[in-house]
């Protein structure tokens, strides 16, 4: 942090390191958890030299021991506005909209995220961020009673809302105050095991479904899990029982690929915690209340919306014909099929980018800046590829899947439960209760990549009109 002012990048990595601190010494398995993960990604990289190179040339070597991606689950549209005050302090804005009612959870949902190549380097801290759908209650007594509860409570703390009026006037904090925003701001996030409601209440709740107990019966929403980065997340799912953690059965996603795609994930299951249910002093009930896991992250290239369009289509022909840890479909049944299915999607990066199916990042090659300044360049962005004179290299997703999400949340509830909800986007209400549109994270690496490749061509003497 320089000088005596910190700028949003800077209170994003002093943010996102105290929540790091902060969950380890919560759940100590998470601790164990990145030294695996830390262990993967080293062996990883000292045996795929090009995946090393490839990260090295986008500056993202070092963006890996930092990474992480939390998630919380809010109860009213004051919440929502509020914490994308706190986010943008950090420089974190809404990136995409995610119904996750149409797979059966009551919520509806964003990510908080830096959107800036620069800033994904310096640390690309993501927090999921659900909201309620209290609409979805069936039972209007409970909707109500659920209102009711929500309205009554302060998630965040009154100074950390005044460091963020400090910060929309002046668009940066002194040191003193980013620390204190970070010690305030991590007060939302903490875990408390006195439960704000009685225990026939959280009954009712959790009947309901399992997260409308979650988000309701709390002081705050808790950060409910903090997800490291792992280069191969196979060899953490395999590496997890010998560190003593149990896995769950399948991974999330897409099958494991030569050229990765979008996001695969895994976990371990949610900790069953002790919890003190409100009411008088002679009234109080002790119990537990299950939320909180850890979970794995693999992350691969962006798809465009045909790339996304065909991804999206192979997942459901997969899903309608066996389901993930169905009683009757063991892991190795699923993945079989998943994989078999992933078949037709190009395995190979010229293809995934000659077919328009990902994004990628372009950059001169030495050999490409020598003959620019020869004059002997080629007169076509394939040709200069062909010729050694532009690479290419895969923008990394940087963003969430909805069904991939579902099946955590559902995994780590301890439950097989399928609820099922009208369709019914809810995309203009979330935007009224946010204060602010979602970014279209596919317009975003469209501009990354475009960026990325008119200032290779201006390095190899060319403009971008003479390629479109």
């Amino acid at each position: 942090m320089a000088g005596q002012h910190a700028l949003a990048d800077d209170i994003r990595d002093l943010f996102s390191r105290a929540m790091s601190d902060m969950y380890r010494a919560e759940v100590p398995q998470y601790g164990t958890l990145l030294e695996l993960v830390a262990d993967v990604n080293a062996q990883t990289l000292r045996t795929d030299t090009n995946l090393r190179a490839s990260l090295e040339q986008n500056g993202e070597i070092e963006r890996l021991d930092v990474e992480r991606h939390g998630a919380i689950r809010l109860g009213t549209a004051r919440e929502l506005f509020n914490i994308r005050r706190v986010f943008a302090v950090m420089g974190m804005h809404p990136v995409g909209y995610y119904d996750l009612s149409v797979v059966g959870v009551p919520v509806h949902s964003t990510a908080f995220r830096p959107i800036t190549d620069e800033a994904l380097r310096r640390n690309p801290f993501r927090v999921f961020t659900s909201l309620l759908r209290i609409e979805l209650i069936e039972d209007r007594a409970l909707r109500g009673e659920v209102e009711a509860i929500l309205a009554a409570r302060q998630i965040f703390t009154p100074r950390v809302l005044e460091l963020v009026v400090v910060f929309e006037a002046e668009r940066r904090l002194t040191r003193p105050q980013a620390e204190e925003f970070v010690r305030e701001a991590l007060e939302t996030f903490r875990w408390h095991s006195n439960a704000t409601v009685d225990f026939g209440t959280y009954r009712k709740l959790h009947r309901a479904h399992r997260l409308i107990a979650d988000i309701v019966s709390f002081k705050g929403p808790h950060i409910n899990h903090l997800t490291p980065r792992t280069l191969d997340i196979d060899a953490v799912q395999a590496g997890m029982p010998q560190r003593g953690i149990v896995p769950k059965a399948v991974i999330e996603g897409p099958p494991r690929r030569k050229c990765p795609i979008l996001l695969r994930q895994t976990s371990f299951k949610a900790l069953e915690e002790p919890i003190t249910f409100g009411g008088s002093a002679s009234e109080a009930t002790a119990g537990t209340h299950t939320a909180r896991f850890g979970e794995i992250e693999q992350r691969g290239v962006a798809l465009t919306a045909k790339g996304r369009r065909l991804y999206d289509e192979l997942l459901a022909s997969v899903r309608r014909n066996v389901q993930p840890g169905a009683a009757d479909s063991g892991p190795a049944t699923y993945e079989d099929v998943l994989s078999k299915s992933f078949d037709s999607f190009p395995d190979e990066w010229t293809e995934l980018r000659s077919n328009g199916l990902a994004f990628f990042r372009y950059s001169a090659t030495e050999a490409g800046v020598v003959s620019a300044r020869r004059g002997t360049l080629a007169a076509t962005v394939d040709e200069l590829i062909a010729d050694g004179f532009l690479r290419f290299d895969a923008i990394i997703y940087e963003d969430f899947l909805p069904v991939s999400a579902a099946g955590i949340f559902q995994s780590n509830l301890g439950t097989d439960e399928q609820k099922s909800y009208a369709a019914q986007s809810g995309r203009v209400q979330f935007e009224a209760a946010l204060g602010s549109v979602v970014k279209d994270e596919l317009e975003l690496y469209a501009q990354a990549e475009k960026a990325s490749l008119k200032h290779a061509l201006e390095q190899l003497g060319f403009s971008q009109i003479a390629f479109a």
